[in-house]
């Protein structure tokens, strides 16, 4: 019976791992299109440019940078 429970939680452990995506820059833009949501445009930007810095040249960065100049703009 144990070793069922050991198997089940390598499993399981085998799925979490599997399901994480490891994209940071891809997470933290979801976070800050949150924040933009929520009308914290202070922390949205913030997020936007770490975004840029932290990892350019990716679809991240392009479309942070996208709406980093369209927040300056005024645009939602």
């Amino acid at each position: 019976m144990a070793k069922f429970f050991v198997r089940m939680l390598l499993v399981a452990g085998l799925i979490a791992v599997a399901g994480c995506t490891g994209d940071k820059g891809k997470e933290q833009l979801e976070t800050a299109r949150f924040e933009e949501k929520q009308h914290n445009l202070e922390h949205a930007v913030k997020l936007y440019q770490e975004i840029v810095a932290k990892y350019p040249g990716t679809p991240a960065a392009a479309e942070a940078e996208t709406r980093l100049a369209d927040l300056k703009k005024g645009k939602p």
